[in-house]
């Protein structure tokens, strides 16, 4: 007998189901969740539901779904159910690679309890709109899930869609409710910074045009003549990629000042490099925006601090890490160290625990970053608060993969995280290790390379590198890669190794089909 196809809530009561069914999640999660045992059903929908355009400017993007397959590896839990659903259908190989590290799960056993869905649609729109225009595949997924009671979604972020999608089948989701994501917006992480009492850059939040961005520019300016840079952001950037720089060289001084800033607008040091003014001021207007002070100072850092919240409203520290930008702007977020610097690394998790205690107080519930830029200040740090991820970020997959792999737990007091051996371990993730020389590189060829070179995770030492992004690897010469290891530096040693292993192994395919060989 066929089930029928989930049907949209009414205009106006979307909302209420869903603050109805994320209230009954606080049950469940008291039932199961400390139960390793307990059976239970995880829908993963790693729709990245973010400003399109923008998300448009990363290489590869469309693969950006696969940094969610380390929940694979929830498999290891022996009566949990994964159903995991994608725009366009995961390779076996590349499922294959997860399965294999699954630490003491027969890969059988474990595929018994996989269930993966497609939409077989390419296109760059968000995955959860997909599924949403199909009615089939959401009756799909409703009929791999046993028990509702037993089971919730959790997305790379969740906005209106995934709500939409939450409401249809009758799930929650451990996320934040859209109603509470201006929090995590530029302007509203800089409202909850202020209430939590945490030093951040001098700025202006809440802009709604390109006036008020030169308006705020030029007062930023005249309230601190000596500052050279200003940094202004879209209200929903994110990776960086929604930054630009105004240098303030020749600024004058007076009533010709604001004049001066507009003309300079136009030529905004954009960290997307193809970015334009129009399509900046454009989106200003739409999501609005914040201008800051550039904070200088010789040997920054850009640390942050990752929480959770759990359905019982509890605040949980989950981890630190010091983000690797690019070397042009400084903007852009290219890959993580993990844990954060031992010189500051207590300081700013708890200085983001002051940020979470709001969020708490707010009702934001799981996962999120707080974002801080450092300082060098005599013997000790200067840290100012940046800014608030209310989602899944780009440190979140690899700690989630060390976790799975090791079973170990991150210490709070000392910052770092501990095998159930108590052996430390580190590592070095990047989201974007990318050459043209790996083009034409298929899944199986890197399992091969991986294997031949010893990059692989051994489980018996819990040391080794995990490779993701595998999907864009052939047709964007691009992937990402965790490198874990006893120690920062041999995590950093184990990740040259490997670029210098693939740079070998994707010159000589490289070399031989420009020979035609």
């Amino acid at each position: 007998m066929q089930t029928a196809a989930p049907s949209a809530a009414p205009p106006g009561a979307e909302t209420a189901l869903f603050k109805g069914l994320q209230a009954g999640f606080a049950d469940q999660f008291r039932r199961l969740f400390d139960d390793p045992k307990a059976p239970r059903t995880v829908l993963v929908v790693p729709s990245l539901t973010l400003d399109q355009d923008v998300l448009a400017r990363i290489s590869g993007f469309t693969h950006y779904e696969e940094r969610m397959l380390c929940l694979l590896l929830l498999l290891r839990l022996p009566r949990t159910r994964v159903i995991f659903v994608t725009s366009q259908p995961v390779p076996s190989a590349i499922v294959d690679y997860y399965l294999q590290l699954l630490p003491g799960v027969p890969r059988e056993h474990a595929l018994r309890r996989l269930t993966l869905l497609s939409c077989h649609d390419g296109s760059a729109r968000p995955l959860t709109e997909k599924i949403l225009e199909r009615p089939r595949l959401m009756r799909r997924i409703g009929a791999e899930i046993a028990d509702p009671a037993a089971a919730h979604m959790t997305c790379f972020n969740v906005d209106a869609p995934e709500r939409r999608l939450a409401v249809a089948l009758g799930l929650p989701i451990y996320g934040c409710d859209p109603d509470l994501l201006p929090l995590g917006s530029k302007s509203g992480s800089r409202a909850v910074f202020r209430e939590a009492g945490l030093p951040m850059a001098d700025g202006f939040e809440d802009l709604a045009d390109a006036d008020a961005v030169a308006e705020a520019l030029a007062d930023l300016k005249r309230r601190n003549p000596g500052l050279r840079r200003a940094v202004v952001k879209l209200n929903e950037g994110f990776s960086g990629e929604g930054n630009a720089i105004l240098r303030f060289d020749g600024a004058p001084e007076g009533a010709g000042l604001l004049a001066w800033v507009r003309q300079r607008l136009p030529r905004l040091d954009f960290a997307a490099q193809s970015m334009t003014w129009e399509e900046f001021s454009s989106k200003i207007g739409v999501m609005g925006g914040i201008v800051e002070a550039f904070i200088e100072g010789r040997g920054k850092r850009s640390p942050s601090a990752q929480y959770r919240i759990d359905p019982l409203g509890r605040l949980e520290l989950i981890s630190t890490h010091d983000q690797v930008t690019d070397a042009r702007s400084g903007q852009i977020f290219l890959g993580c160290r993990f844990p954060a610097d031992r010189a500051y690394r207590l300081e700013i998790q708890a200085e983001g625990m002051k940020a979470g205690a709001v969020l708490a107080r707010r009702g934001v519930l799981g996962r999120f970053g707080v974002d801080f830029v450092s300082v060098p200040d005599g013997a000790g740090w200067r840290h100012y608060a940046v800014e608030i991820n209310l989602r899944k970020g780009g440190t979140t997959h690899p700690f989630q993969m060390l976790q799975f792999l090791t079973d170990g737990a991150y210490d709070p007091v000392t910052g770092l995280y501990k095998t159930r051996g108590g052996k430390p371990r580190y590592y070095f993730a990047s989201d974007n290790l990318e050459s043209p020389a790996y083009r034409g590189l298929l899944a199986e060829d890197l399992i091969d390379i991986a294997v031949e070179n010893g990059l692989h995770f051994h489980g018996a030492r819990q040391e080794g590198v995990v490779f993701h992004l595998i999907g864009a690897l052939s047709e964007f010469g691009k992937l990402g890669v965790i490198c874990v290891a006893g120690s920062r530096g041999g995590a950093e040693r184990l990740y040259r190794e490997t670029v210098a292993v693939l740079d070998r192994e994707g010159g000589a395919v490289e070399a031989a089909r420009g020979t035609g060989r």
